[in-house]
């Protein structure tokens, strides 16, 4: 067996990424396409309210999980694979613009970049297509006959099985997790931080602040979202997925390329 020849950054999408969950603006796109009812749509929407308010908790997620494949069981795939677009637009505007740099500051010192979420795997592939990353891992659903069943076809990627997905992905490209990068915000996301050998803890709950604090591992808190990203929202609805992702690449300020370097007022103290 080959052994790992270089290191990445994985970053959870939810509250660490993203401002929220991504999932509301899935439900918004749904209920758009006459997929599900407003009604249904604010079921979720109360679940997601909770998790905006605490973060993520093993019963919010399984929440807001099980209603979600509730909703897409039955459903036509490539029905649910052209909501993306919009879902997109609803995510991009509320990216934290200084978790992009830093993602991109990563990129520039060699290391590859992976969002890894729960959120569906259409969503973290198109999103990384986007935002120029250099891929995704996220829940796929099952597909039979061109109908999602609401099932998963692969291990959830939640705690342990978040864990699980990436180092499947290292081995397949020979990355090396001891000198690896890994963000998130959430207390679930422990098996994921303590897999890698830089953790990072982002807008954190208060579990994961204090295992943060307990294990020296440096703590970043902003608020501020990336407003100019509209634009590029407003592209994502357009279908234009593709061309929208090498437009922010090209269009950001070249950090040094030294790897990653955390400033401004959000650092952790």
């Amino acid at each position: 067996m080959e052994s790992p020849t270089q290191a990445a950054a994985f970053f959870d999408l939810d509250r660490t990424l993203v401002a929220g969950s991504s999932g509301i603006y899935w439900a918004r796109a749904a209920v758009d396409a006459g997929i599900v009812s407003r009604r249904q749509m604010v079921r979720l929407f109360g679940a997601n309210i909770k998790f905006r308010l605490r973060g993520s908790t093993d019963e919010s997620t399984e929440i807001i999980r099980a209603r979600l494949a509730e909703l897409v069981a039955g459903r036509d795939a490539m029905q649910l694979r052209r909501m993306m677009p919009e879902v997109l637009a609803g995510v991009l505007p509320r990216l934290y613009p200084q978790m992009l740099q830093i993602a991109y500051d990563h990129q520039d010192a060699g290391r590859r970049v992976y969002i890894a979420t729960a959120s569906s795997q259409i969503v973290a592939d198109m999103l990384s297509d986007v935002l120029g990353f250099d891929g995704g891992i996220g829940a796929v659903p099952e597909i039979v006959d061109g109908k999602m069943t609401g099932a998963d076809a692969d291990v959830f990627p939640y705690r342990d099985g978040k864990a699980q997905r990436m180092i499947e992905l290292a081995e397949r490209e020979r990355i090396d997790l001891a000198a690896s990068y890994g963000y998130s915000d959430s207390e679930s996301d422990l098996p994921m931080l303590r897999l890698v050998g830089h953790a990072v803890a982002v807008n954190p709950d208060s579990d994961l602040e204090k295992v943060a604090q307990e294990e020296g591992w440096e703590i970043l808190r902003f608020d501020q979202l990336g407003r100019k990203l509209l634009a590029v929202g407003a592209l994502a609805v357009m279908g234009v997925v593709g061309t929208a992702g090498r437009t922010v690449v090209a269009r950001r300020a070249a950090p040094p390329p030294a790897g990653p370097k955390i400033r401004g007022p959000w650092r952790g103290r």
